[in-house]
């Protein structure tokens, strides 16, 4: 996941086949720079962008799958055919656990928020049947109305827990300006109150919060920063939650 926010172009020259070898197009984006940086502005966007694609992977329905050492921005150094390279090209580096210790945080916290909400009935679901029963609502900046073009760099989803009274809503936000999205009225939700649970635009530990200490969104409206991702969840009232103007 790191090399997919690192480089635009594969970089097998290691592999001794002058770069011929693996995947021509790997659908990737260097974020303004080919390979390592030590550019604040270009780390910070690439650290939002892998914890854009962990939240995605993460809370998708069925198993999701990500590569050993994603939850620290292991790198092949653009190598994307490194199955003959038994060295550091390959190799998991501890070291990244220490460097990049909010993406650690990050899917930890995902992953603790997936299994902590595991419904075991789903198992003997299809996916098909899944998404049958799904309660989901699209919006775009706006409620209720989508954007499906291909120019279109935002989207919105209110998804309603088919066997809890959970409520989440999540924003998508890929364009390179902030957006600012309309918000379902809570009136009809479970305790009647938006709380923020992931925000990539902010920082750790503000990125992702303890499910427990959710800060209260009080406004009918969520400006959401370039190149970010929210998710909001609809919850009973109560517990420490602290307001928020977000």
């Amino acid at each position: 996941m790191n090399d997919l926010v690192s480089y635009n172009h594969k970089h097998n020259e290691a592999n001794g086949e002058n770069n011929r070898d693996g995947a021509e197009s790997n659908v990737s984006w260097n974020c303004g720079f080919e390979g390592p940086t030590d550019d604040p502005e270009i780390e910070g966007l690439r650290n939002r962008q892998v914890k854009n694609f962990l939240a995605v992977t993460l809370l998708a329905i069925g198993t999701p799958m990500i590569m050993m050492g994603d939850e620290a921005r292991r790198t092949q150094r653009g190598n994307n055919n490194a199955y003959c390279q038994n060295n550091e090209i390959g190799w998991f580096d501890w070291s990244l656990l220490a460097i990049h210790p909010d993406i650690h945080r990050f899917t930890k916290l995902l992953i603790d928020a997936r299994l902590m909400h595991d419904d075991t009935s789903a198992a003997e679901l299809t996916l098909n049947q899944l998404l049958g029963q799904a309660r989901l609502e699209w919006h775009g900046v706006r409620i209720g109305t989508p954007d499906w073009s291909h120019e279109s760099h935002s989207i919105a989803l209110t998804a309603r827990s088919v066997t809890r009274g959970f409520v989440f809503h999540y924003m998508v936000n890929s364009y390179w300006k902030q957006l600012t999205f309309s918000l379902p009225s809570p009136k009809k939700l479970p305790g009647g109150t938006w709380y923020r649970w992931i925000d990539t635009s902010r920082t750790s530990p503000e990125d992702i919060v303890p499910w427990d200490a959710m800060p209260m969104i009080i406004n009918n409206s969520y400006q959401l920063p370039a190149r970010s991702l929210a998710v909001l969840i609809a919850k009973s009232a109560g517990g420490s939650n602290s307001q928020s103007q977000s």
